[in-house]
Parts: C-alpha cells; sequence; structure tokens
C-alpha cells in the first residue's frame, strides 16, 4: 500500500502478498460476523403487566436486560422485577445473568426448606476416663493418698485426746483406733469416764485386852515407863495427813466435765466432813491459786473461790491456762 501511494508500480510478487493479506481480513471479518450471530441469545420474555417481547440478547447489568429486536431497534432496559419467575429461571442458567436473577426469584417451600437446613456434623471429642472406684481414685492420685494419710493422723490424734478426757488408756484407744478408723474412737468417746476409785487397805481387827495383875517390882517399872511416858506426850507429835491428788495437763484433760467428775466436793456450799479441810492448788500461766470452793463453771472457765488478807474473791482461769490441779490437806506441807 505504501508503494500504491508513492505511485510505484508493485511487482508480481507483492501483488500477491497484497491479494493474500486482504483475502486474510475478509475472512477475519466474516468470521468475527458469523461468531457474534451465532453468540447473540433470542430470547422471549413475558413480563409481569402480560406483555411479551423478544429478541436477541444484546446487554445484561443491574439495570436489567437489553434486547435487539426483530426490526434492529433496540428495548429499553426492562427490569429484572419486570420479568416472570419462568423467564428469571431461564436466565439463572445464565453464569451472566445469575448473579442479578437471584434476589428475584421466589423460593419454593422446599428450596427454602433446603437452604435454610442446618447441616450437623461430627466434631471431635475428647475420650472419657475410664471410670474408678471411689477408693481406687484415692489411691490412684497424690492428691487423694495426701488426704487418705491426713485423715488417719487425725484419727489416731483424735483417740489419744479421747483417751485423755474418757480416762482411758490411751495404747488401747489408739490401737482400736489404727484398726476402726472413725469407728474406734466414736465408741470409746460414747462410753462413759473411768473413774478410777480409792481401794480401801484391810486392816486386821484390835485384839482384846486383858488386865493381868502386876507384881509389886512391875509396879514400879511401870510407874518409871509412865512418867516417861509423860514426858515424851509433851512434846509434839507428827500428824499424817491424806495422801495430795495430782492432775497434770497432758494426762487430764481440763474442762467443765474434769472438775464435775473429779472434784465435786468443792461445788458444795457447806462441805462434807470428809473434804472439809481440803483444798485445791490450781497453777496456771498467770501463777498459782488456793480455792476454797468452785463457785461457777462454763465451757471454757472456772470460777474459784479464794482467800486473800482474810477476804474471799472469785478468781477466773480459763482452761487452756491451767497447767496443774493439786487437791490436798490445808495443813499438809
Amino acid at each position: 500500500m505504501l508503494i500504491f501511494f508513492l505511485g510505484l508500480r508493485p511487482s508480481p510478487m507483492q501483488n500477491s502478498i497484497v491479494h493474500k493479506f486482504y483475502s486474510f481480513c475478509i475472512l477475519l471479518g466474516l468470521f468475527g460476523l458469523l461468531n457474534g450471530t451465532a453468540n447473540a441469545e433470542t430470547q422471549t420474555l413475558h413480563l409481569t403487566d402480560g406483555q411479551t417481547v423478544a429478541g436477541d440478547v444484546v446487554s445484561m447489568d443491574e439495570r436489567g436486560i437489553v434486547l435487539r429486536q426483530a426490526d434492529g431497534k433496540y428495548s429499553d432496559h426492562i427490569g429484572w422485577a419486570k420479568l416472570s419467575q419462568d423467564n428469571l429461571k431461564d436466565l439463572q442458567g445464565n453464569p451472566k445473568a445469575a448473579q442479578f436473577v437471584e434476589p428475584f426469584i421466589e423460593l419454593s417451600a422446599q428450596d427454602k426448606a433446603k437452604r435454610t437446613e442446618i447441616e450437623i456434623r461430627p466434631v471431635p471429642r475428647l475420650e472419657r476416663p475410664a471410670t474408678r472406684s471411689l477408693i481406687g481414685g484415692i489411691f490412684t492420685s497424690g492428691i487423694g493418698i495426701f488426704l487418705f494419710v491426713l485423715i488417719y493422723a487425725a484419727n489416731i490424734y483424735a483417740a489419744y485426746e479421747i483417751a485423755l478426757f474418757r480416762a482411758q488408756s490411751p495404747g488401747l484407744v489408739c490401737g482400736v483406733a489404727a484398726v476402726l478408723p472413725i469407728i474406734g474412737p466414736i465408741i470409746f468417746l460414747s462410753m462413759p469416764t473411768k473413774i478410777k476409785h480409792k481401794e480401801t487397805e484391810w486392816q486386821p481387827p484390835a485384839e482384846e485386852y486383858i488386865e493381868e495383875p502386876i507384881p509389886a517390882a512391875a509396879e514400879e517399872a511401870s510407874a518409871a515407863e509412865v512418867a516417861s511416858a509423860a514426858h515424851t506426850a509433851a512434846q509434839p507429835v507428827a500428824t499424817s495427813y491424806p495422801p495430795a491428788k495430782i492432775f497434770a495437763r497432758g494426762q487430764f484433760t481440763f474442762n467443765r466435765r474434769f472438775f464435775e467428775t473429779q472434784v465435786p466436793g468443792f461445788f458444795a456450799v457447806v462441805r462434807a466432813e470428809a473434804d472439809r479441810d481440803m483444798v485445791m492448788n490450781v497453777r496456771s500461766s498467770r501463777g498459782t491459786y488456793t480455792a476454797q470452793r468452785i463457785s461457777r463453771v462454763s465451757m471454757t472457765e472456772v470460777n474459784l473461790q479464794v482467800e486473800k488478807e482474810g477476804a474471799s474473791h472469785d478468781v477466773t482461769i480459763p482452761f487452756i491456762e491451767i497447767q496443774e490441779v493439786q487437791v490436798k490437806h490445808r495443813d499438809a506441807p
């Protein structure tokens, strides 16, 4: 072509190349025309107002669809809402129109059920541990073994305290508690306090004295012995007192029951003849008190009536401060 514009005469070879180029362009244009004609989709649309529009689909967008009618004219944008449900469902198969027509398609009850159906998928679950008995679970756990040892030791200690409280043998009560935990201490706690009674010493009966006649020589000797005895009687004679009772902490538990069972005579305002000269020495962390009487006892403390400078007054001592209780004669050292 450049040769043509320049006014030069082309050679036969150049003419052949130009004819081939022209032929290729013509074939390419015919192919594009045929391809556009083949791709043009003819649609017959039924509108909701009863009209019918037919033609080839030119374009589709969010505003609607444009058709080229048989007379060559182009229709206006036909909104998707104006199309019938059948046309919308047909256009749903078109990839270009599917995204626009889907919001306008009315779903049937079955389609709604399928869309709203919840698919339950299996989820991974943790395996449950093997079921064990209560005793097996205790002895297979470190915490369980620790709690068992702690409860067992508390059981032995409770048995020891119960033995002191009930005046029983600590070895016996602790041994039973070791064999029968919890049950053994309950049995001894339910038993009454063991009170030790003082055994009366047996004395032989006094022999009957028979006076025999005394010779004269014996009478003189007897007179001398009488004089010697009178001189001895003038000297003071040591008096014997009943043995003192000592109750120490550790061997006895000082509480209300202790005073009610061990020293019941000190609660009376007027004591019996046998206990009239007895006093009670209470040694505590505050000091030592000599009590004549117990005026009151509660669950945590005892009130003692003591004499000081010729007058009596009450002293309150908590049980936890008492170290020792001694009952003895008032004149005993």
